[in-house]
């Protein structure tokens, strides 16, 4: 894809780059028209002059037509080589990757449940279920002991040092961002609801 679309992109600057080509040339053959106009208007020494610049304006639009030409045909070139390199980087990330998987799971073959059936996916998952939920109530035990130790704070309050009432002062900074956070995901993402 990524080489396509930078096929795409200088083909459109190629073409770009023809279309610029044309319309200098347009604008130099109108910027002549213009100064033998004037000249007609001013002098026979000007028209000449006017249709010495005229010529230069034909010779230069037609050189730089074939300059652009010249660059869409590079740009077709390039193109082609720059989809056959990311050809190239694709099947060799796809080489890698597999060699990584491979690897991957040789490290952590003893996680594998063999054969991986339904019935074994779900004795796992009720596993896991069981076994977070047997971990509450030490979690329980651990909030209350925090509790504790932070009502003995604040009974010893003289006592508090400037670090830990900054440890204190940021840990709830962070919960009033957390629930500001949570109340405008809530909302869908709006400041207003």
């Amino acid at each position: 894809m990524a080489a396509l679309a930078s096929r795409m992109a200088l083909q459109s600057r190629a073409a770009l780059a023809s279309r610029m080509a044309q319309l200098q040339s347009k604008a130099a053959e109108s910027k002549a028209s213009e100064a033998a106009s004037f000249a007609a208007k001013h002098g026979g020494a000007l028209q000449s002059k006017a249709s010495e610049a005229a010529s230069i304006a034909a010779k230069h639009g037609a050189t730089l037509q074939s300059k652009a030409s010249k660059a869409a045909s590079f740009a077709a070139k390039q193109g082609s080589a720059m989809q056959s390199k990311a050809a190239e980087a694709a099947s060799s990330a796809a080489k890698q990757g597999r060699e990584y998987h491979k690897t991957l799971m040789e490290r952590n073959r003893q996680y594998v449940v063999d054969p991986p059936t339904v019935e074994k996916c779900q004795e796992l998952s009720k596993q896991l279920f069981y076994t977070r939920l047997a971990s509450i109530p030490g979690r329980y035990e651990a909030f209350w002991k925090e509790v504790d130790a932070v009502k003995l704070l604040l009974k010893n309050r003289k006592d508090l040092k400037a670090e830990q009432a900054g440890v204190a002062a940021l840990f709830g900074i962070e919960l009033y961002a957390w629930l500001r956070a949570g109340e405008f995901i809530g909302r869908g993402f709006t400041l207003t609801g």
